[in-house]
Parts: C-alpha cells; sequence; structure tokens
C-alpha cells in the first residue's frame, strides 16, 4: 500500500458572519487511516473519521463515496466571529501529516449606542464632545458630516470641513450655527454602512432686531409691526405700550 498524500491544498475561504461554509480536505491512498479536523488556534478536535468530536452543534463532517481519493468536508453553520482562524486536517500516519486553511470571517460595522454619544444640549459658548464607537471585523473607520451637508468647525486647527475622520468629534465654543444634526458613520468594506445620528441643540438667549424703527400711518388705516426674534428655546413673546400692560387679541388689536 502505497502511503496516504494529500491531493489538493485547502482553500483559504472569506465568509461574512451568519454563512455556512465549506472546508475541504482531499486525500488518496488513506487505507484504514483517518482524517481529523482541528481548529489549530483554540487546540480543538473538531471531527475525526465520522465522528464529530466538538460538543459545537454548528459543525458537522461529510465525505465523498471515491475509494482512491476522498475528500473530507467540514461543515460550519452560521458562521461566528470566533470561528475565524487556521484549520487543520490531519492524517493518522505515524508521523502525522498536516495541512492547513484558513478561515477569514467578516462582520458588518455595529455602533455601540452605550459608549457613543446620544443627543445633546449646550449652552452657547460652551464645548461639545461626541463621540462614536463600532465594532465589525475588519475594524471599521468612523466619519462624520452633518445631515444637512453644511461644513463642521472642528476645534482641530479651527479648521472647516465637510468630513470629519475619526471616532472623536470636538466643537469648540459652540455658536447657533453649530446647532443641527450630526452623522456618525461606520464602514469597514463589509456591507451594510452604519449611522448614528445625534442632534445637537445650542441654547442662546433672545435676540431682537426691528426692520423699521419708525412707522407713519394715517388715522383711521391698519397697520402691521414687526419684531423678529431669535431664541432657542422658543422664546415667549408679546407685545406691550407704555404701561408694560401685556396687549391681547381685541378687535382693534391682532
Amino acid at each position: 500500500m502505497e502511503d496516504p498524500e494529500f491531493t489538493d491544498v485547502i482553500e483559504n475561504i472569506t465568509v461574512p458572519a451568519g454563512r455556512n461554509v465549506k472546508l475541504a480536505c482531499s486525500v488518496k491512498n488513506l487505507g484504514s487511516y483517518k482524517v481529523a479536523w482541528m481548529h489549530f488556534e483554540q487546540s480543538a478536535i473538531l471531527t475525526v473519521h465520522n465522528h464529530v468530536i466538538t460538543r459545537n452543534p454548528r459543525i458537522s463532517v461529510t465525505h465523498d463515496k471515491h475509494d482512491k481519493h476522498k475528500t473530507w468536508f467540514l461543515h460550519i453553520t452560521n458562521v461566528q466571529e470566533e470561528d475565524k482562524g487556521r484549520y487543520m486536517c490531519q492524517i493518522n500516519t505515524v508521523t502525522a501529516k498536516t495541512q492547513f486553511g484558513y478561515l477569514h470571517v467578516v462582520v458588518p460595522p455595529n455602533i455601540d449606542d452605550s459608549v457613543s454619544s446620544s443627543d445633546v444640549i449646550v449652552r452657547e459658548g460652551a464645548n461639545v464632545t461626541l463621540r462614536c464607537k463600532a465594532t465589525g471585523s475588519p475594524p471599521p473607520s468612523i466619519k462624520w458630516k452633518r445631515d444637512d451637508n453644511t461644513k463642521i468647525a472642528v476645534t482641530r486647527n479651527n479648521s472647516v470641513v465637510l468630513e470629519w475622520e475619526g471616532d472623536v468629534l470636538t466643537l469648540s465654543r459652540v455658536s447657533r450655527y453649530d446647532m443641527g444634526a450630526y452623522l456618525c458613520i461606520a464602514t469597514n468594506g463589509v456591507p451594510p454602512s452604519v449611522s448614528k445620528r445625534i442632534k445637537v441643540s445650542v441654547d442662546f438667549p433672545p435676540m431682537l432686531w426691528i426692520t423699521h424703527q419708525l412707522v407713519g400711518i394715517p388715522v383711521g388705516y391698519n397697520v402691521t409691526l414687526e419684531c423678529n426674534i431669535e431664541a432657542h428655546p422658543t422664546s415667549l413673546n408679546y407685545w406691550t405700550r407704555e404701561n408694560d400692560q401685556m396687549i391681547h387679541d381685541s378687535q382693534k388689536y391682532k
């Protein structure tokens, strides 16, 4: 009898988490020897011949029916990130024969809300730091942009940019013009990308201006007086005359 030999390499496989995968180990002249599959990094024996050794219910083993050449298939269902690593196919000859294949498991990004910022309310002139943490494999990159595509006034170098890269965005001495929704976008090349919308509200006292300080009108005519107000939160606005009494809706005033 000739010694058993591998007839092909184990292909390296890249698979998204949640999919099923099949690793193939091809052998000739196996005779009475046995083929085993192992997870090298975990030092775990998975299968020997037709038997599954591991208690992992997602692992199974099959082989084709040829006599001289057989291919042993290791099946992993619902692949998880911990399944990644080197898989060893071994023939139990006197000096064991082994070969390896690598399983890469990629995971789409996921933003971790527990360590990421939520909506914030600050006074005008204060500093704001927004954080966005994401998991995934490979590790995701983070970029920030404003929901309305206006520019971001970032602290570093006092620069104004459309996008900012990094998991921390710092805004110094915020003004009312910094108010709005900011998007944290996580990508790692594995679809889909994910985003989190963080609303920044900036409180500032009322500011008033009038278009016409003096309005002339003939007796008996109607007139409209205008007063423009900018404030956050929305201010309570009312009109008075010299007596400081609030003017209410009536036949004369609206």
